[in-house]
């Protein structure tokens, strides 16, 4: 049983002289690649020497990490329909991709537009293309860099989908899949990316302005002079490394600290500190009526520190944060929610209206051991999605702060619905036994989820690798509830190991809910559909996940094996409040060894077509249509009301 869609298998790497050959034989095109990528906002003179500049220290880099056949090597994918990519080639136009989407970022731009080659005196541009290809300019300078990537790798490199999303991921992008819906907004043909256009290699050259270089030289030379005497000026002493909590290693005063409100903002004694009863009177049920808690809370050279390290952390920090979580250093006094020790590292935990902020440090205080930064987007919380935080995390290990109106801890392996849930037990400041956290866990052989009760509710959530974890609820999008019951945990034991493609998505809660059942031909049982919801605390971003699960083996202990995905889609309003309908398909053996194709629409579908492959239509919202083994079908579905819409994708 699979999804209708294909995904293409893996291969090979490449080594350092078959990736020198490879960039010398493709040099034009992998300059082409690096030029189209990078943003048009640079300038044409910029974009044609950075896109060198890319292209020849595309080996220097990978001699540099250590070996080009190790981790650095996206592999060749051989799929069906997909063209066979040399390794080789494949490595060099990754390190030229990562490049251009490193240069995209304002930060990184002046570092990468210094190297060789450099041109003075002159200004390179390629030749001129029509009004199609300005137009395409246009298109591809209102993408985001990622976007714009994806379009090349389709046009240029001619790459499907699913390779596209591989080299995106490689080239260091963290949401492929936004990406490349961006990207379907393109309706140029991919054929003008070859124009002369978005040559690099075919250049004219001009002269660039002669009075503005002459004023710019006058500029620099005033420059220069006030460069001196402002260094001269930092040497003196008062702003050393010294005496800000620290000690040796510190970062230096940020010129963020001069400001009157920054300086209050870094100030441990103007953290905002909330009683332990103020919850019980406050007119709000989220983290402002968290009491601050902990046996660091008054420490006040710790506090400093970490408050040091979230306005202006160096090099040596190490820094997450959640998808479109700003990052930057507190706006005022933050509130301040824990202090004290987690396992071998000293936590501080941060809530300034917008994010959650984690600062850890080893135990013994030392630099050395390097620090840890964390930020979580947890805007618009409520009591339910404000149950608990992530307070140390070691390896496979988590363990949880949870909200003071928490009465009671449990735990629940999720994989085991008949299982009865183990007790928790908790510090009296509210942190919990350490327990197995399924995000890092390397199989999913268990799914351990908490169970906070509190005096009005049960809910249920789990650990998908960030500061907060996730609520999982049932039932359909307009009527959600908290995870109750035989039947819908055996639900939910088929679904948690899905979960693993949403983890580290700045997840708020996972629905999960049946949408249809279907009798499987020749008396085969009983099949479930399900959709799958991920939100995210930003809004956008959101995953869906519509599952097959095929009939299996009663058991006492455990729900059976995972779900099938059908289908999947990102950034959609399907299988939400907004759109609950939700439409899937899979090609589907019986125990016979004959081949079906099945699908199911929600209750909104009256009738169901697949076109293609396979042939067949069913006047109401189940359809199971013979097939042979790698059949691809194109479904569609009529809703009450006359429309017709197309499958989950």
């Amino acid at each position: 049983m699979r999804p209708l869609s294909e995904v293409s298998s893996a291969a090979g790497p490449a080594d350092v002289e078959q990736a020198g050959a490879a960039l010398v034989e493709h040099y034009p095109r992998l300059v082409r690649l690096g030029y189209l990528v990078l943003p048009p906002s640079l300038g044409c003179h910029r974009r044609v020497l950075t896109a060198h500049a890319l292209a020849q220290r595309a080996l220097l880099s990978g001699r540099r990490a250590g070996c080009v056949a190790g981790g650095g090597v996206p592999p060749p994918r051989s799929s069906a329909g997909a063209v066979v990519v040399d390794p080789s080639y494949a490595y060099v136009r990754g390190r030229v991709l990562r490049g251009a989407l490193e240069a995209s970022r304002p930060l990184r731009r002046v570092r990468v537009t210094l190297l060789l080659p450099l041109v003075w005196g002159l200004r390179l541009f390629p030749h001129s293309g029509g009004s199609d290809e300005l137009a395409l300019e246009q298109v591809l300078s209102a993408l985001s860099a990622p976007a714009r990537a994806a379009c090349v790798l389709r046009g240029l490199e001619r790459l499907p989908d699913a390779e596209v999303r591989r080299a995106l991921v490689a080239a260091g992008v963290t949401d492929p899949h936004a990406a490349l819906a961006e990207a379907e907004g393109v309706s140029a043909p991919y054929a003008l990316l070859d124009s002369p256009e978005f040559d690099p290699c075919s250049l004219q050259a001009r002269p660039p302005d002669l009075l503005r270089r002459r004023q710019h030289a006058k500029a620099a030379v005033a420059a220069v002079a006030a460069l001196l005497v402002c260094g001269a000026l930092l040497g003196l002493p008062g702003n050393g490394w010294a005496g800000n909590g620290w000690g040796r290693g510190t970062p230096p005063v940020s010129p963020y600290t001069r400001n009157a409100a920054a300086e209050q903002a870094l100030d441990p004694g103007a953290l905002h500190r909330v009683s332990a009863t103020f919850w019980r009177r406050s007119p709000r049920t989220d983290f402002t009526s968290w009491p601050t808690r902990g046996d660091r809370a008054g420490d006040t050279r710790l506090l400093r520190r970490a408050l040091t390290v979230w306005a202006h952390p160096d090099g040596a920090v190490r820094a997450s944060a959640t998808p479109r979580t700003p990052v930057g250093p507190p706006m005022g006094a933050p509130q301040l929610l824990y202090a004290g020790s987690v396992d071998r590292a000293t936590v501080v935990l941060f809530y300034d209206g917008l994010r959650i902020v984690r600062y850890a440090e080893p135990r013994d205080a030392s630099p050395a051991g390097g620090v840890a930064l964390d930020f979580a987007r947890v805007d618009g919380a409520d009591m339910a999605s404000a149950g608990a935080l992530i307070a140390g995390r070691t390896r496979d290990r988590v363990r949880y702060l949870t909200a003071p109106w928490v009465h009671a801890v449990s735990v629940r392996n999720l994989l085991a619905p008949g299982s009865a849930p183990r007790l928790l037990r908790r510090t009296p400041d509210g942190v919990t036994a350490a327990l197995t956290s399924p995000a890092t866990a390397a199989s999913c052989r268990a799914w351990e989820a908490i169970e906070l009760r509190d005096g009005s509710a049960t809910r249920l959530m789990t650990d998908l690798g960030e500061l907060t974890p996730a609520r999982l609820t049932s039932g359909p999008p307009s009527a959600a509830h908290d995870v109750s019951g035989r039947a819908e945990r055996d639900s939910w034991a088929r679904t948690a190991c899905l979960l693993l493609s949403v983890r580290s998505h700045g997840v708020r809660s996972v629905n999960s809910w049946q949408f249809a059942e279907q009798l499987l031909p020749e008396d085969n049982g009983s099949a479930h559909w399900l959709c799958t919801r991920a939100e995210t605390w930003r809004g956008t971003g959101s995953r869906v996940l519509a599952q097959f699960q095929a009939p299996s083996a009663p058991s006492v202990a455990t729900g059976g094996p995972p779900g099938a995905v059908a289908a999947r889609a990102e950034d959609t309003p399907a299988c939400g409040m907004r759109d609950p309908r939700v439409l899937a398909g899979v090609l589907w053996k019986s125990h016979g060894g004959r081949w079906y194709v099945l699908a199911a629409g929600s209750e909104q579908f009256a009738s169901l077509t697949t076109s293609g492959g396979v042939e067949g239509r069913s006047d109401s919202r189940l359809l199971a249509v013979p097939a042979r083994a790698g059949d691809r079908a194109r479904l569609n579905g009529t809703l009450t009301d006359g429309s017709r819409v197309g499958a989950l994708r």
